[in-house]
């Protein structure tokens, strides 16, 4: 499988080509198109259970895509919901906790299962709901806005709004909490944030979808009641 990640970092889209019967995984919406041959399955993953969790705690799809190249090979191209950009993961038996909404596709050898590491509380509205990503092979993420990478180093601590985290290794270690008093979380802007302690990769967003939203529902226009 190769991967090429075309128009960064705004409206990045992932050329994905599959050698001979090879399956890609996706995100059902995930799809801008693909080349002749290529199948594509619909299922649940690992399950109707597997699959409830992953949707309900999640927030992925209920059902996944599963492409597969013909025998002369294929391509697809993927792309995220939101204007933003994709990432390419390469793990070795590696481990990544990614923030739900982030997965967009992966190869064969990736595992995804749900990973409740958060509480929802009325002070933000945004738990972090992660999905436990391990593996062999290579796992695609997508952000809303740029990836801002972080390298953490042994004993480092770095605090983030928990709706800017894209993706973390399993090994960085972690503690949500929210920022503030009462009167700042309610009339502040902010919610719930995590600090996270190194060593470990961290993979942020340059921009929140809840904060898009709080700017944007105030200002959408409300029907007459006549």
């Amino acid at each position: 499988m190769e991967v090429e990640i075309l128009y960064r970092p705004s409206y990045s889209v992932a050329r994905v080509r599959l050698a001979a019967n090879e399956a890609l995984l996706a995100e059902t919406g995930a799809m801008v198109g693909m080349s002749a041959g290529v199948q594509l399955e619909t299922k649940m993953k690992g399950g109707f259970l597997k699959s409830l969790s992953r949707s309900v705690l999640g927030g992925e799809s209920f059902f996944v895509n599963t492409f597969r190249a013909p025998s002369h090979g294929g391509e697809i191209l993927l792309a995220p919901t939101l204007p933003g950009d994709v990432f390419l993961l390469e793990l070795n038996n590696e481990t990544y906790l990614v923030q739900s909404g982030s997965f967009m596709a992966s190869s064969d050898g990736i595992q995804t299962d749900t990973k409740w590491s958060g509480a929802r509380t009325f002070f933000g509205g945004e738990g972090l709901i992660m999905l436990r990503c391990s593996g062999t092979g290579k796992l695609l993420l997508s952000s809303y806005g740029a990836i801002h990478e972080l390298d953490l180093k042994a004993g480092e601590t770095y605090t983030v709004d928990t709706g800017h985290l894209v993706a973390f290794k399993e090994n960085v270690g972690f503690h949500v909490r929210t920022v503030g008093g009462l009167k700042s979380t309610l009339f502040g802007g902010e919610g719930l944030v995590v600090d996270l302690t190194g060593p470990g990769k961290v993979l942020l967003q340059t921009r929140s979808e809840g904060a898009f939203l709080d700017w944007l529902i105030p200002r959408i226009p409300k029907r007459s009641s006549d």
